[in-house]
C-alpha cells in the first residue's frame, strides 16, 4: 500500500518528467535530488535508472520524427561503456560521499548553464567522446549527466524533436546499462516494484505534457526556472548533509 510520501514522490516525479522534457536536459537533473527527498542515494540510483528506461523509451516514441544516428553512435558508445565504470563505483565508494558529490556537481553544472545558457561547444568528434564520457560517468556515478549530453547536443542545432529523440536513445542505452548493475547490487528493492506501474504512467504522460507545452512556451525561460530549482534543491540537501 502505498504512503502519502509515496503520492508525493510520484506528484514530483511527474513535474521533473515534464520540465526534464521541456528543458532538453531530461528529468534525472531534476528528479535525483526530488527523490534523494524520500529514500537513500542507492535508492535513488536504482528508481532513477529504471525510470528512466520507460521515460527514454516514451521520448522516443513521441519524437520519432528522426533520430541522427552518427551524433547518437559517437556520444552513445562511450556514455554506455563509462556509466557502467561509474555505477560499479558506487559499489566501492560510500553513499553518502556520493550524495554529496552529486549536490556539488549540481550545483556547479546548474552555474555553469546558467552563466553559459546561449554558448555551445564546438562540433567536432572529440567533443561528442568527450561529452559520452562525463556524461556516462556522471551518470553511474551520481544519477544524472544529461546536462553534459545536452550541452553537446546543443552545439548541433539540431530540430527539437530529433535533439530529444537522439538523446533519449542514448540514454536509453545509459539507463539500461546502469539498471543491471543497480539491480544486481541490490540498489532497486522489491518494495518499489509497487511504483514501477506509476513509473510508467508518469513517464508516458510527463513526456507527452512536455511536448505540448515545448509547442507554445519559450524552452529559455523553463530552462532558467530548471536550473533555478536544481540549485535550491542541491543546495538543501547539501546543507542537510553537513547538519545530519
Amino acid at each position: 500500500m502505498l504512503t502519502d510520501n509515496y503520492y508525493l514522490f510520484i506528484l514530483l516525479a511527474l513535474l521533473s518528467e515534464i520540465i526534464g522534457t521541456v528543458s532538453g536536459f531530461g528529468s534525472s537533473i531534476l528528479f535525483v535530488p526530488v527523490a534523494s527527498m524520500f529514500f537513500d542515494f542507492k535508492t535513488v540510483l536504482g528508481i532513477t535508472a529504471v525510470f528512466h528506461v520507460f521515460s527514454n523509451l516514451s521520448k522516443i516514441l513521441l519524437f520519432r520524427k528522426g533520430i541522427d544516428k552518427n551524433i547518437a553512435l559517437r556520444l552513445g558508445i562511450p556514455a554506455v561503456l563509462f556509466v557502467i565504470a561509474g555505477a560499479w563505483l558506487t559499489t566501492l565508494v560510500p553513499a553518502k560521499q556520493i550524495e554529496l558529490l552529486m549536490n556539488i556537481v549540481l550545483v556547479a553544472l546548474s552555474i555553469y548553464l546558467l552563466i553559459n545558457f546561449n554558448k555551445s561547444v564546438k562540433q567536432t568528434n572529440n567533443n561528442l567522446y568527450l561529452s559520452g564520457t562525463l556524461s556516462g560517468l556522471l551518470a553511474g556515478l551520481v544519477g544524472t549527466g544529461g546536462a553534459i549530453r545536452g550541452i553537446t547536443l546543443a552545439a548541433f542545432k539540431l530540430p527539437k524533436e530529433i535533439f530529444i529523440a537522439t538523446s533519449a536513445l542514448i540514454d536509453l542505452g545509459v539507463d539500461s546499462s546502469r539498471a543491471v548493475v543497480y539491480i544486481s547490487n541490490g540498489y532497486f528493492h522489491k518494495q518499489n516494484l509497487l511504483l514501477v506501474p506509476f513509473l510508467i504512467g508518469i513517464s508516458i504522460m510527463g513526456s507527452y505534457l512536455g511536448k505540448l507545452i515545448l509547442k507554445r512556451t519559450s524552452e529559455k525561460v523553463f530552462r532558467y526556472m530548471v536550473l533555478g530549482i536544481i540549485i535550491f534543491t542541491s543546495i538543501f540537501q547539501t546543507i542537510k548533509y553537513f547538519n545530519s
